[in-house]
């Protein structure tokens, strides 16, 4: 397949910590494209539990094992590294309703920056529509069982940073 037909996608996200429902929205991207890049955004807005490496460690060992994906960072704008890239998607999830006006806006203002490259949805399975990082994080804060929302080296490295 020649470059300009190559199909490669960008898969965005703060991943503090990467869970179940991240994954599975890799494992739905990864057959259909050619490269998925599992990227860390380096958001100064948020204050992680997590820092930025072991967030790129838990993000390599979470997609080691899937052909032609991998694990990067970036700052700034998620469409210019998309572009820098030469990737012609960006992946998003899509949880709940709620989701999509933020999606929807973000979408459109990537096709104002990039109109070459286009917002692909995906959908999780319905076990973690309700997921997201920072649930799972007041779980395990709190003691509670996050064994079935996150991988089990994930959830080792929660405890160690919980004190659980």
């Amino acid at each position: 397949m020649s470059e300009s037909n190559t199909r490669i996608a960008i898969y965005p996200g703060t991943f503090d910590p990467i869970t179940n429902g991240h994954l599975d929205i890799i494992m739905r991207a990864a057959p259909l494209f050619d490269r998925v890049i599992v990227t860390l955004a380096l958001n100064s807005d948020k204050d992680p539990l997590f820092s930025v490496e072991e967030r790129m460690e838990m993000m390599r060992r979470t997609v080691k094992d899937f052909p032609h994906v991998e694990a990067a960072k970036f700052s700034g704008l998620a469409v210019d590294f998309a572009h820098r890239e030469k990737a012609n998607v960006i992946i998003r999830g899509l949880r709940a309703v709620s989701d999509f006006e933020f999606e929807f806006q973000m979408a459109l203002m990537n096709r104002k920056q990039r109109p070459e490259i286009d917002t692909v949805y995906l959908m999780p399975d319905e076990r973690y529509t309700y997921l997201s990082s920072s649930i799972v994080k007041e779980v395990a804060r709190h003691g509670g069982n996050a064994e079935a929302f996150v991988p089990p080296f994930v959830l080792d490295l929660m405890r160690e940073k919980y004190g659980k």
